[in-house]
């Protein structure tokens, strides 16, 4: 069926593109000259209109589509996520390409939101697009996920977390896969175990309260991990709080936190939030260290110095450390400033392991958009095993998602530091 559907859309959309005779294409910058700060193309909305360049189908370019949120709410992880894809697309284009072939890439912006990312999927197969790299937050992604699945599209995500991304029903161990949709990062039940594991066997709690997000994908992914881990391993959660999306006081919850005295406060929420809640912890006199998951990337810019203290993290990256002094170099030059979070050394490995499998699809000489050509891009991102990367060695589970450790961030004096793999 699933066959089926793609070769329906195929056909339909040669015979729009025939009807339509030829019009102003949606943007798309080359990636060989769209390496500068991010806002260039990316900035673009998913439906706006671009330069005239026409589908690829021809012998000397191999289209993909980078949608990523690199305007609006959390942009902060969208443009590193664009910035570190170009940059690697950049690099190996400057090499002569895949295959003597340059890698064109259709640039859009999701604003994070599912209906746009899925516009901009309709956009980018319009476009003659073979791959696609994105979104980047979970709820655009499963959007994304969904519609990839129908066409058989290969994707992959930096930083999408949730189990729902690459499984059609996360709660059912027994569910269908989404064989195209593949991802850098590590997945949220992973985080939450291993916060739990780290809050006990590394900083010695026995009690915790958990801060959380109501109808959050990734924050309630990361909750229910790490209390299932933490009843395994005798973690005692004392209190659990919730907040609605888009509250900004939490101080009645940390008051009820407060009130139980635990040893370390689990709230898996993005930065802000965490820089909100931590603040509103110090101002009540706690002392409990706040864990987190890979959200918390950038929180030094949102609560002071003294109150993120201690605070720790799991994070996809290691920075500073040897083994990606050159990606933060090459990076900091290509956009003049220090790689800011995890998410773009994860959005680095995504756009070096689709390009991977790129090659293996024009090694077997196959015709760039095909369907037998997608398939070979799915098949060899499943293949990989021991492939080296910017955060790590990848090798895919039956999940398709990346067997790999994670690096512990702590906040020391204001700065997120590396502190151990674990």
């Amino acid at each position: 069926m699933k066959k089926f559907l793609a070769m329906l859309l195929s056909l339909t959309l040669v015979l729009g593109l025939a009807a339509c005779g030829g019009g102003n294409q949606p943007s798309g910058g080359n990636a060989q000259n769209s390496g500068g700060a991010a806002g260039n193309d990316a900035g673009n909305d998913a439906g706006d209109s671009g330069s005239d360049s026409q589908p690829s189908g021809g012998s000397d370019e191999i289209t993909i589509a980078l949608i990523t949120n690199t305007t609006g709410d959390y942009a902060q992880y969208g443009i590193p996520v664009h910035n570190a894809a170009m940059l690697y697309i950049n690099q190996i284009n400057a090499n002569g390409g895949i295959n003597g072939k340059q890698v064109k890439v259709l640039e859009y912006d999701d604003k994070a939101d599912g209906v746009e990312t899925v516009n901009a999927l309709n956009l980018a197969v319009e476009n003659g697009a073979t791959a696609v790299i994105g979104s980047v937050l979970t709820g655009a992604t499963i959007a994304l996920a969904d519609a990839t699945y129908d066409i058989n599209m290969p994707q992959i995500t930096a930083s999408a977390t949730a189990a729902g991304v690459t499984m059609i029903d996360a709660d059912d161990p027994a569910s269908e896969i989404r064989e195209n949709v593949f991802r850098s990062c590590f997945i949220d039940p992973f985080q939450g175990e291993k916060m739990a594991d780290y809050s006990y066997n590394k900083l010695g709690a026995k009690t915790a309260a958990i801060l959380y997000e109501t109808g959050n994908d990734y924050s309630e992914g990361l909750m229910n991990a790490f209390v299932e881990k933490a009843g395994e391993l005798g973690l005692e959660i004392v209190a659990t709080e919730a907040f609605a999306t888009g509250d900004k006081d939490y101080k009645a919850q940390i008051t009820n936190i407060a009130a139980k005295t635990p040893d370390v406060v689990y709230a898996p929420v993005y930065y802000g939030e965490a820089g909100l809640a931590i603040q509103a912890a110090r101002q009540l006199g706690m002392t409990a260290t706040f864990v987190g998951g890979d959200g918390y990337g950038n929180v030094k810019d949102y609560a002071t110095a003294e109150e993120l203290e201690g605070t720790v993290y799991c994070s996809g990256y290691a920075p500073g450390t040897e083994s990606v002094a050159q990606f933060e170099s090459d990076y900091e030059a290509a956009y003049g400033e220090p790689v800011p979070n995890m998410f773009a050394p994860l959005a680095y490995d995504a756009a070096m392991l689709m390009c991977h499998a790129l090659e293996a699809a024009e090694a077997a000489g196959l015709e760039a958009g095909t369907d037998g050509y997608k398939q070979a891009v799915i098949d060899a991102l499943n293949a990989i095993d021991g492939v080296e990367g910017i955060t790590g060695t990848y090798s895919f589970d039956e999940y398709n998602n990346p067997v790999k450790s994670a690096a512990i961030i702590e906040l020391t004096g204001g700065e997120e530091v590396f502190k151990e793999m674990y």
